[in-house]
């Protein structure tokens, strides 16, 4: 009799533990996942000092090749640069490479709920400055994580993934042997 119950019992349980999902897909959440990876330009032209919006030295342009082999692998779905010398050469090897527009934002006047709308599901990559760049991953993550890049830096990748609406982030350096 005991073991008639036991089997009983163990067959409900397993039954049970079978029992088919009957949420409608409307009634589940979507996953939601937007990967950022942010970028300051290549080493500059500095020469001149007083020039604002200068181009890329020989290193610059050597990180910038450097740059679209290291994110030959990501399937970017935008590139977003400021509007300067400096980043739209570090961005245009990447462009050229993926095949696809650069568009041009003013960090001071970003938008940021519209650009992170503007890129649910996508990999983004965004070419900025060594204070534009960690203020915009700072604020991606809504926190204060990351000080400005040392103006000798070139190198550092902070990659920030937003899933459904929880970011978390990680930074890499890469420094390379540009060629001169």
């Amino acid at each position: 009799m005991k073991a008639i119950q036991l089997f009983s019992l163990c067959a409900m349980v397993l039954f049970s533990s079978c029992k088919e999902d009957t949420a409608t897909p409307s009634t589940q959440e979507a996953t939601t996942i937007s990967t950022f990876y942010l970028i300051r330009h290549a080493e500059k032209e500095r020469t001149d000092p007083a020039n604002v919006d200068p181009e890329l030295n020989q290193d610059g342009l050597g990180r910038a090749m450097h740059w679209a082999e290291i994110l030959d692998e990501v399937p970017l779905d935008a590139i977003y640069s400021t509007d300067f010398n400096r980043t739209s050469m570090t961005a245009a090897p990447i462009s050229v490479k993926k095949n696809i527009d650069v568009q041009y934002y003013d960090p001071r006047i970003l938008d940021l709920d519209q650009l992170k709308a503007d890129n649910v599901n996508k990999n983004v990559l965004v070419v900025g400055h060594s204070n534009t760049t960690p203020d915009l991953v700072n604020k991606l993550l809504g926190e204060q994580k990351y000080p400005q890049i040392d103006d000798a830096e070139s190198g550092t990748l902070f990659i920030v993934t937003i899933t459904n609406g929880v970011a978390t982030s990680s930074k890499l350096v890469f420094n390379c042997n540009c060629p001169d």
